[in-house]
């Protein structure tokens, strides 16, 4: 949006209130892509507030506290911290980066010039890893899409359907491709030194890092509440979701006419 403002400056004045003033059939953007370009904020009528959150970024001097992840697809308190309070503070929190390494416990093993793993919760687990992985190679929506299949009651199977929510265009055909080639197993081979790479090393999963650092103290606030802890770490002007200065001028309401 940020090489819009130009544009968006020039029809401001003329671009529609509210989130109900233009038919519901003309937004066929998912939320997480009304800013994405000038034709779906103004089809989903949310023009106003992406100049706004556009603006507000353009203008930040300091770096987003970065939360980084190190989990396994199928571990249940990986689930429930990125289902539960990663997922949503990041929603909430534009003063945050999001890093996601599914690795976590596994073991890879060099085979000839290719590598193998064996993961904590089984071959499942391994798929999954190795879904996650090319999906977040292949997608700008790769978050939603992994939260929507961490939060299913079929990781794995949900994939396809998470896809189609969030990613159209890029098929389980396209995914499964990079999952058994060449692609996939390099990427997994990154998330293995990536894991392996982390000072102190990792003890369990969800092993959360902020802004690249690891303490227990910074482990237990991320539990606790990740969203308290990311509005205490952030240099600059606290957003208003964190209580500071920074006010929403436009919000989106549908009106009883």
């Amino acid at each position: 949006m940020r090489l819009l403002l130009p544009l968006l400056l020039a029809v401001w004045v003329s671009a529609p209130f509210g989130c109900c003033s233009l038919p519901t059939s003309s937004c066929l953007q998912p939320p997480a892509k009304w800013c994405s370009s000038l034709d779906s904020a103004v089809q989903c009528g949310v023009l106003k507030q992406c100049l706004e959150s556009d603006f507000s970024r353009s203008r930040r001097t300091e770096e987003p506290v970065q939360v980084g992840l190190y989990y396994e697809s199928l571990c249940p308190g990986c689930r429930k911290f990125l289902t539960e309070m990663l997922f949503p503070t990041y929603l909430l929190l534009d003063i945050m980066s999001v890093t996601l390494v599914p690795y976590g416990n596994a073991q890879e093993t060099p085979v000839a010039q290719k590598y193998t793993y064996e993961c904590q919760h089984g071959k499942q687990e391994c798929l999954g890893n190795m879904i996650e992985t090319c999906i977040m190679n292949m997608t700008d929506m790769a978050f939603p899409i992994i939260f929507c299949m961490e939060s299913s009651a079929d990781v794995i199977g949900s994939a396809e359907s998470c896809l189609k929510v969030y990613a159209p265009d890029l098929s389980m055909d396209k995914v499964m491709s990079c999952v058994n080639g060449d692609m996939g197993m390099q990427l997994m081979h990154q998330n293995a030194l990536q894991t392996k790479a982390l000072n102190p090393p990792h003890q369990y999963v969800p092993w959360i890092t902020i802004n690249g650092v690891h303490t227990e103290d910074l482990q237990e606030k991320a539990m606790s509440s990740l969203f308290t802890l990311v509005c205490s770490m952030y240099k600059g002007t606290k957003p208003a979701a964190c209580g500071g200065s920074q006010k929403l001028h436009y919000k989106s309401y549908c009106h009883n006419e």
